[in-house]
């Protein structure tokens, strides 16, 4: 009790804090510490809320102050505890509401709507972005808030678990609801020479979205169609091949499992644009593979590699490591007990992975396909470069945004389109896996030995899996060559050049490094701005993914849908829609690194949300139960039970949002400035430019970062141990 009436208070002190001595609005100029105290300054825009209603007449600020006074009365232990509840829910709703109100109505020029200056007259002043103050005070509003919900009985009660919902809440309404719905409103903006419902016609009904010529003629079909044949072929595959590779990796003694997961991991470190060029050199119509047929067999192949093939072809292999990522910790995860089980009562080793094995895998087979569903409908890199004339939603947004024409309501409807075919396959994913239980993995101290792989199985994993790992290094040493010769297709000289324009170091007279290449700026910018951003991915991804698999409330699967949301919506919506909602205040963050890693954490959340939801959904609730009934509290039951079981999700959160974060590219590439300028964009200007060997050199040195990165990821968190037994010897001959 002593610790609940505690709590508040000090949330309460935070918001006190806030109001009154941090600045209110973010610095434009560098911040340094005595810019942290906001009182007395004689600048209006460096001081805090409560000098800025005191000493500078900004009256828009008295509600503020006057929310955290509010509230006192609700963190103090003398009120009865539904008085309390009552007390600090209004007050943390009153100050959440005056922040945003106050934000969003006053601007860099005033008044923000022209209704407002209708109604009170010009303002005659005006005011920048939240800074350090209005961040915080939000914070603690939203804390006071999440407080007076459980001690209402929300939550079951659980300070902690209401928390963390308000927080994840507040994240997806500042940066995912709110840009997109500012991207989506410009569908409502009518064409010139048209009205409102005939733009939308126009926009949602076009022929080229819908038609389907392809089915009476060898035309294409509409884009939309297009979208749903590619991303369902992508995920079918993807996900096989992933469950092919994990089950290779972890059920069998297969020579060179290490440098397997590694191969499988490969794509998912690589530029976008790398595997499209290897592709193109494999099986282009220069390519080996075509000249090796037209000499052999005088068979011209043509341009098959444009169009559908080339693209599904770049997505499988761009994709097949996402599905393995989220599955490896799903097989890792399936507890041996039920197979030794199955074998005991005389099952045969086919019968056992058929009716045991593969039914605990489901949830992970589920979402694993819906990851990569949704990574497929909004991939923008491999259409780009070998779609041709096989048009989707993607690239029909990018060319509406970026093209001749200009039109944000097209890519807006087009966005809409999108998000209903990741809300379809939200649904199926959902319908599929049901509300049957998946637990493999109990409270008990040993879970016996895995079993080997039954022999078919191990063939056909054998039969997909190492054919398609001879590709991928064909694919890579055909790309990566080129950062190694002068000119590629003309000068095949051999040649460092490229890396030494890229990363030059020279020394001075006194013995210091300057870092003299043109790459070092962006790539020192990339790999901190990525650290920055993988802990915090993988923090909220498995909180989320704790919440939803382990409590339940109201509106738990609008929840579960609106953090896929970012993942649904291409990388050039998400950027202009960032520049469009961010490049004004109350959030006036453009430019800045903050926006960099608000992108980079809500674009790649989701695939630590899933890979967390499917192993949860393998651990029995009788753990946290047993923890809570000794008395342990919320949060030392998830650090202490569930966080220690969860490595493989943990590894996998890491290691995604990290590598995503080092390589993508259409979600950055107006997001990026001077100041901050990534890697991928560096190396797409010298694509641009025709400066291939110095863009492929640039690429293997990520590509060899990023190895590296992902292996101390590997080395820090470790492994999960479900047994105390280890196989003395292969037993595979028992059950031949």
């Amino acid at each position: 009790m002593r610790r609940q009436a505690t709590g508040p208070f000090a949330i309460w002190l935070i918001a006190v804090l806030a109001v009154c001595v941090l600045p209110w609005h973010m610095p434009q100029g560098s911040l340094t510490l005595s810019g942290l105290m906001g009182l007395g300054r004689s600048d209006a825009d460096e001081a805090s809320a409560l000098w800025q209603a005191i000493a500078h007449r900004r009256f828009w600020f008295w509600p503020v102050a006057a929310a955290a006074l509010l509230v006192l009365p609700g963190v103090l232990p003398t009120l009865a505890r539904d008085r309390r509840a009552t007390v600090l829910l209004a007050g943390g709703i009153a100050g959440l509401v005056v922040i945003a109100v106050q934000g969003l109505a006053i601007g860099v020029q005033g008044w923000s709507f022209p209704f407002l200056e209708r109604r009170f007259g010009d303002l005659g002043d005006r005011q920048f972005g939240i800074g350090a103050g209005g961040a915080l005070a939000f914070l603690a509003f939203l804390l006071l808030t999440t407080d007076g919900l459980a001690l209402k009985g929300y939550f079951r009660g659980d300070r902690f678990v209401a928390a963390v919902v308000g927080i994840l809440v507040a994240c997806i309404v500042l940066f995912t609801a709110w840009p997109v719905g500012t991207v989506l409103s410009q569908m409502l903006v009518p064409r010139e020479g048209l009205t409102l419902t005939a733009s939308l016609g126009v926009r949602l009904f076009d022929g080229k979205v819908w038609g389907l010529a392809c089915v009476t003629s060898s035309a294409q079909c509409g884009v939309f169609w297009n979208t749903l044949l590619l991303a369902t072929a992508t995920a079918t595959a993807a996900t096989i091949l992933g469950l092919c590779f994990a089950l290779l990796v972890t059920r069998t003694r297969m020579p060179g499992r290490r440098a397997m997961r590694l191969l499988t991991v490969l794509p998912i470190i690589t530029p976008p644009f790398v595997i499209g060029l290897g592709l193109i050199l494999i099986f282009g119509r220069s390519g080996v593979v075509n000249q090796a047929m037209e000499a052999l067999f005088g068979l011209q192949l043509g341009r098959w590699i444009y169009g559908f093939n080339g693209v599904f072809l770049a997505q499988v292999f761009s994709f097949t490591p996402t599905a393995f990522l989220v599955l490896i910790g799903v097989v890792e995860g399936l507890s041996p007990t039920l197979e030794e089980a199955s074998l005991t009562l005389r099952a045969s080793p086919m019968r056992s992975f058929r009716t045991v094995t593969l039914p605990l895998m489901l949830p992970g087979l589920a979402n694993a396909f819906l990851v990569v569903f949704v990574e497929s409908l909004a991939d923008f890199g491999n259409p780009i470069v070998l779609g041709g004339s096989f048009g989707v939603l993607s690239t029909e947004i990018f060319f509406a945004v970026v093209g001749a024409q200009q039109d944000f309501g097209r890519a807006a409807a087009l966005a809409l389109l999108m998000l209903v075919l990741a809300l379809g396959a939200f649904l199926v994913q959902r319908l599929v896996v049901g509300s049957r239980s998946y637990v493999s993995m109990t409270g008990k101290g040993d879970a016996g030995l895995r079993q080997p792989l039954p022999r078919l199985v191990e063939r056909v994993a054998y039969a997909i899996a190492v054919p398609w790992a001879m590709l991928t290094v064909a694919v890579y040493g055909m790309a990566l060559a080129g950062g190694f010769v002068k000119v590629w297709g003309r000068d095949w000289t051999f040649t460092l050049d490229h890396f030494r324009r890229a990363f030059a170091l020279e020394w001075t007279r006194d013995g210091s490094i300057i870092f003299a290449g043109g790459a070092w700026h962006s790539l020192g910018t990339t790999v901190q701005l990525a650290a920055t951003a993988a802990p915090i991915t993988a923090a909220l991804g498995l909180l989320a993914a704790w919440v939803l698999s382990r409590q339940q409330f109201t509106g738990r699967g609008a929840l579960e849908f609106a953090l896929m949301l970012t993942f649904a919506v291409p990388g050039t919506v998400i950027g202009v829609a960032y520049i469009l909602t961010y490049n004004v205040p109350p959030l006036e963050i453009t430019g800045t690194a903050i926006v960099l890693v608000a992108c980079f954490v809500f674009r790649n959340l989701p695939v630590g949300l899933r890979s967390g939801m499917a192993a949860m959904s393998q651990l029995d609730r009788s753990l946290d139960e047993a923890a809570l009934t000794l008395r342990a509290s919320t949060f030392r039951v998830l650090r202490t039970v569930v966080l220690p079981l969860l490595r493989p999700a943990i590894v996998t959160a890491l290691v995604y949002a990290f590598v995503r974060a080092m390589t993508t590219v259409s979600a950055v590439i107006f997001l990026v400035s001077a100041q901050y300028e990534m890697a991928t964009v560096f190396i797409i200007n010298r694509v641009i430019n025709g400066d291939y060997g110095l863009a492929i050199a640039y690429c293997a040195v990520l590509i060899a970062l990023m190895t590296v990165a992902i292996g101390l990821i590997q080395l820090l968190v470790g492994e999960r141990q479900l047994g105390r037994r280890v196989a003395a010897a292969d037993t595979r001959s028992a059950h031949a």
